[in-house]
C-alpha cells in the first residue's frame, strides 16, 4: 500500500512538474518549434498495411504466451512432465514448460526475420528508423507533452512522434536481438562443448540479460496498450487491427470496427494464457519428441 502511494505521488509531482515546466516562456518556444514530429522521407510511406497489422498482433500474442512459460520456467520446482527429441542420440529431456517457451521463442523469430526483411523491403522502415537528428528535441517534447497530460496531436497512420520512433526503434532493433542472442545461449540447441564460445560468452551473462529484457517487453506492453488507449482509443485501433486510416487524424474517431477486432484478439490472447496447460500443450509436444511424466 506505501509503495502504491509513493508511485502515485511521484507520478503526481511529475505530471505537476511537466505542466509547470510548460508554462515557461523557453520551454513554450521549444514546444513549438520542436512540437513532437519531424518530417519523414519523402519516400516514406503513409498507412499501416495489413501485413504490418497482423505481425503485430501475432507478435503480441506470442509474447504474452512467451512471458507466461518464461515465469512458469523460473517458478517450476517439479515439472508436469518432461520433453526428449526423438533425433539425436543422448539428447537431454527438458521440462515441458521449458519446451514450450523455446517452441514459442522460434515462432516469434521467424515472424521478426519476416517483419525486419518485409519492413526494409517495403519502406516501412522509414517509420520506425530516426532519419534525422530532429527526432531528439521532438523526443523530449513528446515525452513533456505526455508527462503533461496534454497528449501529443500526431496521427499515427503517418508518422509516430519522435519517441514513440526512439521507443519503438530500441524495441525492434536492440531489445529483441538481446532476448534472442540471450535466449539463444540459454537454450539446448547452443553448443555445450564449445569450450572457447563458452568462456567468451558465459551462460550467466546470457541468464543477467535475458530477464531484465522480460521486464522491458511487458513495461513497454502496458505502456504502450494504456497510451493507445488514452491518445484516441477508437483510431489508434482502427490503425493496427483494422488497417484503415485517414490523412485527417480525425477520420476513424468513431469507428468501432478496430475495436471489436482488437477486444476478440485480447480474448483470444488471454484463453490462450488459461489454456497453455501440460494437458493442452503435451499432444502439441509430442508432435516433435516424446512425452514423458
Amino acid at each position: 500500500m506505501l509503495v502504491t502511494l509513493a508511485v502515485l505521488a511521484v507520478v503526481a509531482l511529475l505530471v505537476v512538474g511537466a505542466r509547470w515546466l510548460l508554462t515557461l516562456s523557453g520551454v513554450e518556444a521549444f514546444v513549438a518549434d520542436f512540437p513532437g514530429v519531424y518530417p519523414l522521407p519523402d519516400a516514406a510511406p503513409v498507412g499501416i498495411p495489413a501485413w504490418v497489422a497482423w505481425q503485430h498482433y501475432f507478435n503480441f500474442f506470442l509474447m504474452a504466451l512467451i512471458i507466461r512459460s518464461g515465469l512458469g520456467v523460473r517458478r517450476e520446482r517439479r515439472p508436469a512432465a518432461f520433453w526428449t527429441p526423438r533425433w539425436g542420440k543422448g539428447q537431454r529431456k527438458i521440462s515441458l514448460t521449458l519446451w514450450f517457451h523455446q517452441a514459442l521463442d522460434v515462432l516469434w523469430l521467424v515472424n521478426g526475420i519476416v517483419f525486419v526483411v518485409l519492413l526494409f523491403g517495403t519502406g516501412q522502415w522509414m517509420r520506425l528508423v530516426p532519419t534525422s537528428w530532429e527526432v531528439f528535441p521532438n523526443a523530449i517534447s513528446a515525452g513533456l507533452q505526455y508527462l503533461s497530460l496534454q497528449w501529443p496531436t500526431e496521427n499515427g497512420w503517418v508518422h509516430y512522434n519522435g519517441l514513440q520512433q526512439l521507443t519503438y526503434f530500441t524495441t525492434v532493433f536492440v531489445v529483441a536481438p538481446l532476448a534472442a542472442i540471450s535466449g539463444v545461449r540459454m537454450s539446448g540447441i547452443w553448443p555445450s562443448g564449445a569450450t572457447l564460445l563458452n568462456r567468451m560468452y558465459p551462460v550467466e551473462v546470457a541468464r543477467a540479460i535475458h530477464f531484465p529484457v522480460m521486464l522491458y517487453f511487458v513495461a513497454f506492453s502496458i505502456v504502450h496498450v494504456a497510451l493507445v488507449l488514452a491518445t484516441g482509443a477508437l483510431r489508434n485501433l482502427n490503425h493496427m487491427f483494422a488497417s484503415q486510416g485517414s490523412m485527417d487524424g480525425h477520420a476513424y474517431a468513431d469507428n468501432w470496427e478496430g475495436f471489436w477486432i482488437f477486444v476478440a484478439a485480447a480474448m483470444l490472447v488471454v484463453g490462450s494464457w488459461f489454456a497453455a496447460r501440460p494437458s493442452i500443450i503435451a499432444p502439441i509436444a509430442r508432435l516433435f519428441g516424446d512425452v514423458r511424466r
